[in-house]
């Protein structure tokens, strides 16, 4: 009996349990930097194994922003299904913990299918939680964070390195959002917020899948090109008309830049280069993290076909034993 054959004899709430009681499901990662070439590898893949994607990126989950957020073209969906894409209203804050179930419930409805989850995205942080499930950290307790929020970001970096050095050393100062999350298990734990990231330290066996990676100059270009193409198909525009947007999705690069060239703090000559330079920064903090992940195999798409890779990998995709 096939692969294919014994999935369908079970319906999806079988397959469900059998998602969150195993800690190795059966789903193939395609990881990487922003604008590596993901979305047009994983629909390739996918359509070459039986596939379907599932994204794993904290910015195209959410529902607009869809040019500045780099969201698959509408050619892309309309070959492979995607799912948690455009699926969040920006006003809602969205973090790993809901993002995790959410996960695991579509890769359980499209192995109930019959079909194979295919991963993509990079946001490391959830494809971590994907592979290893959550640390066991406390709830975010809303007064304390409303007084966390109201103070200035140096002033809580100062803090966060008193409390927790290697935690300070770990995480995006730059990111507010992450550093009042470090503060506030600190404070409501009594415990650094590195010993809980610590429980993630073992690689778990079963993990399929790879990063890709562009030589850093091929990268930078891409990067470079594709915010100079943001602006020329109505970026600004786009977030003009976007309305009231939550502090997550605030967190989109770009979204501060273009909001300061409507307020004529910026050119337009500087908002692209500073968009261009901050996502550059970004990937080069994802492709640290994806190091950190000895599991994924590194495919360098500067020195490969991709018609090639894609065939090789939807083979892996499709036979876990190979």
């Amino acid at each position: 009996m096939t692969r294919e054959t014994r999935r369908g004899t079970r319906d999806s709430a079988t397959i469900l349990l059998c998602f969150l009681s195993s800690p190795n499901p059966e789903f193939f990662i395609i990881a990487g930097a922003t604008a590596v070439g993901k979305s047009e590898l994983a629909v390739a893949v996918a359509e070459r194994c039986g596939g379907e994607i599932v994204s794993a990126d904290a910015f195209q989950i959410y529902r607009g922003l869809d040019i500045l957020t780099a969201k698959p073209s509408a050619e892309l969906p309309a070959r492979v299904p995607h799912h948690l894409v455009g699926e969040i209203p920006l006003t809602q804050s969205f973090d790993v913990a809901q993002y995790l179930p959410a996960a695991r419930q579509r890769i359980a409805e499209i192995c109930a299918r019959g079909r194979v989850p295919i991963v993509t995205g990079g946001t490391g942080l959830y494809l971590r939680a994907l592979t290893r499930g959550l640390a066991e950290m406390p709830r975010a307790d809303a007064a304390l964070r409303a007084e966390l929020e109201q103070q200035p970001l140096a002033e809580l970096q100062r803090r966060l390195a008193q409390l927790d050095p290697l935690g300070a050393a770990q995480i995006d100062l730059k990111n507010p959002r992450r550093v009042i999350r470090a503060l506030e298990v600190c404070q409501l734990t009594g415990e650094p917020f590195s010993s809980f990231r610590q429980q993630w330290e073992t690689v778990p066996a079963g993990i399929r899948g790879i990063v890709l990676t562009r030589d850093r100059e091929a990268l930078n270009a891409r990067i470079d090109r594709r915010t100079e193409t943001m602006f020329a198909t109505g970026v600004v525009e786009e977030v003009r008309a976007s309305g009231e947007i939550g502090p997550t999705a605030s967190q989109t690069i770009g979204l501060r830049e273009i909001r300061a060239l409507l307020a004529g703090q910026l050119s337009q000559a500087e908002c692209i280069a500073t968009i261009q330079q901050n996502t550059r920064r970004y990937a080069k903090r994802q492709m640290t993290w994806f190091r950190r992940e000895p599991a994924l195999e590194s495919v360098d798409l500067s020195k490969a076909d991709p018609a090639q890779v894609a065939e090789s990998l939807a083979q892996r995709a499709a036979h876990p034993a190979i």
